[in-house]
């Protein structure tokens, strides 16, 4: 019996009982999404600002597509939104795509950990608020974040609080050699804090995230920058010397133009602060160690020379930053080398 040849005009088989309408892997274009900045991030819904310093600035509540998947959107992160952008109560629109995020702050629950958590997105500076006693500074976490900040690409600004209870000159002479920016302030007597506008400063036309464990002044400062905002601010337990944790979720709030417009002069710019809550721990499992030193203008082409897989620490066989202190040229050029290597050991230690 000859078989009998089929082709697609004598297909009669039945339809399938799921429907007969063809899968496609083809999304929707979304060309007439409309571009804005997540400010806000609360329980599945996102705060964004559409239109942002243009004539039809508004906060859009949206949700996050299906087709995103397990993408996570985060503060600082810009987004196309669809459907009713208005902005209006009762409202709620579509976040369909992410754009291309310039920095991402990473941290993980512990150094063995793989899985990665996003802080914040598009961010530039990195302010670590720490007090100088009341709850007391702890170097360990502090190095923690320089390093996450340096695997980011953002530069950092540590924040001194409460500098009427201790000196802060230990911890700048610490962190001064690792390239770290240094503000100290306190309360005044009026419950304000002073120096603000050397901290409004540094801030001033940048995205900065500020990161701190609880207790150490971070609410009251970021309440100082942006009146505002009325951050809930907690205390610091007198027994175990931890604060409570009063920021629940991460927010970002538009900073004041600074300096601020003189007669017949202009502003200057305005920053945004990305305010997150307190943190106890910043594990860094997803740093590599070459990222970090490449932080060190100096040290990053020395690097280069090392055996592969290197880890740059003082135990490390044939480290070529050990040789580089070696070739200097004068003691004055051998201390300034040997500091530069111990600072940046000491933050990799952390790390290892």
């Amino acid at each position: 019996m000859t078989p009998r040849r089929w082709d697609e005009s004598q297909f009669t088989a039945r339809p399938s009982k799921h429907g007969s309408r063809p899968r496609t892997k083809i999304r929707p274009e979304h060309a007439e999404a409309e571009r804005a900045m997540v400010v806000g991030v609360d329980r599945g819904r996102y705060t964004l600002l559409a239109d942002e310093d243009g004539p039809d600035e508004r906060h859009v509540t949206a949700m996050k597509a299906r087709e995103l998947g397990r993408h996570r959107v985060v503060c600082g992160d810009r987004v196309d939104v669809v459907g009713d952008t208005s902005g209006e109560p009762g409202t709620l629109a579509r976040i369909v795509r992410i754009a291309e995020r310039t920095t991402v702050l990473r941290r993980t629950a512990d150094d063995t950990d793989p899985f990665e958590r996003i802080i914040v997105a598009n961010a530039d500076q990195l302010v670590i608020v720490t007090a100088l006693a009341d709850p007391e500074p702890r170097p360990r976490m502090i190095d923690r974040c320089v390093v996450a900040a340096y695997d980011a690409g953002m530069s950092v600004l540590l924040c001194l609080t409460k500098s009427d209870l201790a000196d802060a000159s230990a911890l700048r002479e610490v962190y001064g050699p690792v390239g770290v920016d240094v503000v100290v302030t306190r309360r005044d007597d009026d419950g304000g804090i002073t120096p603000i506008d050397e901290v409004r400063a540094r801030l001033a036309g940048r995205t900065s995230v500020f990161v701190g464990h609880s207790g150490v002044g971070k609410s009251t400062l970021v309440n100082a920058l942006v009146p505002e905002a009325r951050r809930a601010v907690g205390h610091v337990n007198a027994v175990t010397g931890r604060g409570r944790q009063t920021s629940t979720s991460a927010v970002a709030l538009r900073l004041p133009a600074y300096p601020p417009a003189a007669p017949g002069e202009q502003a200057g710019p305005r920053g945004w602060v990305i305010d997150t809550p307190g943190v106890r721990s910043f594990g860094l499992a997803h740093v590599d160690p070459d990222r970090v030193l490449a932080a060190f203008d100096d040290l990053a082409p020395v690097a280069e020379r090392c055996p592969r897989g290197c880890t740059h620490l003082e135990d490390a066989p044939d480290c070529a930053l050990d040789e580089w202190v070696a070739e200097a040229a004068d003691d004055a050029e051998h201390e300034r080398r040997a500091a530069r290597v111990v600072s940046a050991r000491r933050l990799l230690s952390s790390r290892a």
